[in-house]
């Protein structure tokens, strides 16, 4: 099979951050004609939906024990991370929010560390200390590094990554017995239903008011079933064939495709933003290499 081989597992890799990297613009599209609060919703009802005959085949397996995990999957890796997202894209650019994504790593190894006991190494902690350097340099404006410069609405990216990474640590630790697949269809049924209401209880009058809200509502689409659910079920297929490390080290192609849209939709990145990516990437690296 070709998942087998390391070509296509590279070739993968690549689609997987051409997709991730271009979500971020995707949202900054979508909020032209929509509201943070309906640009998430429909992010998740979109998956959901292309889900959900997954989401039925597997429910009728689905085990009491596991039911609170999925939930806490669902809401701390997709749902709530998507109202912190577009939250913070009403003020912050796409590259800069792509940069920032790149500290998953990073606060996954800390909540190991923390809540799951997990066995730290030197480089690691060194490869903490960098990730946390390079995202304070980060959500500074990037002229100087002071607290004055500060950006509040970084910080809910990095509440984001936060939740990712307790999601990683609980599907890993209560979910195991389940395949990434499973995982994500029966984690996006229980989601689905609350954003897909949220959207519809919001004020719905203001998006045909404008103009090119059917091309901004498109952009959404693509962003839920292809930048979520496609990929969700693309990554976890890698897992099955590569190994965790492999995988993970999507992180480091995501922001170059993130920055490349960014430039490319008239975004300015300092030599600042750039010399700190470079401290969170150089952070992963440590925190991710075996010897």
């Amino acid at each position: 099979m070709p998942w087998e081989k390391k070509w296509f597992q590279f070739s993968v890799l690549l689609l997987l951050a051409f997709i991730w990297g271009s979500s971020f613009i995707l949202m900054k599209i979508g909020l032209k004609s929509f509201t943070s609060v309906q640009t998430a919703s429909l992010r998740i009802g979109f998956a959901s939906l292309i889900l959900l005959p997954l989401s039925i085949k597997y429910l009728r397996q689905l085990k009491r024990k596991d039911l609170l995990p999925l939930f806490i999957a669902g809401f701390l890796g997709n749902f709530l991370p998507a109202f912190l997202f577009t939250k913070a894209q009403t003020r912050i650019d796409s590259a800069l929010a792509g940069m920032l994504n790149s500290l998953t790593p990073v606060f996954t190894m800390i909540v190991s560390l923390v809540f799951f006991k997990l066995k730290v190494k030197g480089r690691q902690v060194i490869g903490i200390s960098l990730g946390l350097l390079g995202a304070l340099g980060l959500i500074t404006s990037g002229k100087d590094v002071a607290l004055s410069n500060i950006n509040s609405y970084a910080f809910f990216i990095v509440l984001a990554t936060i939740c990712y990474a307790f999601n990683i640590n609980v599907v890993k630790s209560f979910l195991g017995h389940l395949s990434g697949v499973r995982i994500t269809a029966l984690s996006f049924f229980f989601i689905g239903p609350p954003a897909i209401i949220y959207f519809f209880m919001s004020d719905l009058q203001g998006i045909t008011a404008g103009t090119d809200w059917q091309w901004h509502l498109a952009a959404l689409a693509l962003l839920g079933i292809v930048g979520t659910a496609v990929a969700m079920l693309i990554m976890n297929t890698l897992i099955g064939y590569a190994s965790p490390v492999f995988a993970s080290s999507v992180t480091y192609v995501i922001p170059i495709f993130a920055i490349s849209w960014g430039l490319f939709d008239g975004e300015i990145i300092s030599a600042f933003h750039l010399l700190f990516m470079g401290v969170v990437l150089l952070g992963v690296y440590l925190i991710n290499r075996k010897k």
